[in-house]
């Protein structure tokens, strides 16, 4: 007996797709819905710097103190791992978006941005683990405090850059050569990633460096 194969309908592909566009014409990188989610992302961390420089106006003295306790060569290597991760996406940006890309080399570039934001991940936990044997946590003062939301909450936006980095290099798995659709994907991640970048290096300067 034969099955009737009008019965298991495919379900429809809801992905939705790449905008054509016309060769040399400028354009912004990437979805939309990923810079409206950006700039939402950018107001919340401007809000806390805002607390943050607020705050520490009525407590310089408690902040100056916290600040002094910082390990600021752990801190720089880990702005430098961040800087050569946006190097790396930008680096798929610029191979996914040639004539005649190759997912291969594209891949190649994600995954050492990829291999950037695990060593600024393991740098980091290492630096929160030490903070808190010394005694340091969120009730210790109001810069701790500071300290540990911001850079945590920081911490979080890194993990969640290398799972949309990860989500495109599998996706490139599955496709013979890269076309606009496929740099579209790469222009998404890599334009949230450089928001990572960005939030850190304002971060590194307001509360570890700046006096």
């Amino acid at each position: 007996m034969q099955s009737d194969a009008r019965s298991t309908p495919l379900p429809p592909d809801t992905t939705p797709p790449a905008p054509r566009r016309i060769p040399g014409e400028r354009h912004i990188p990437g979805d939309m819905a990923m810079w409206i989610f950006i700039m939402i992302e950018l107001a919340v961390f401007g809000f806390f710097f805002g607390a943050y420089a607020w705050s520490r106006a009525k407590q310089p003295e408690v902040f100056l103190q916290g600040q002094a306790q910082l390990d600021l060569t752990l801190a720089l290597i880990n702005t430098v791992l961040l800087i050569l991760g946006s190097a790396a996406a930008a680096w798929a940006v610029s191979l996914a978006t040639r004539p005649q890309a190759q997912p291969a080399q594209v891949r190649k570039a994600l995954m050492t941005a990829l291999a950037f934001g695990a060593g600024f991940l393991m740098l980091k936990m290492t630096d929160f683990v030490v903070k808190l044997n010394a005694g340091y946590d969120m009730a210790t003062d109001d810069y701790w405090m500071f300290y540990f939301s911001l850079t945590f909450f920081h911490y979080l936006h890194v993990i969640l850059g290398m799972v949309f980095i990860g989500m495109v290099w599998v996706r490139l798995r599955s496709v013979a050569s890269c076309g606009e659709e496929q740099a579209y994907w790469v222009e998404t991640v890599a334009s949230y990633w450089h928001m990572v970048d960005l939030v850190w290096l304002v971060l590194f300067a307001l509360v570890y460096i700046a006096h």
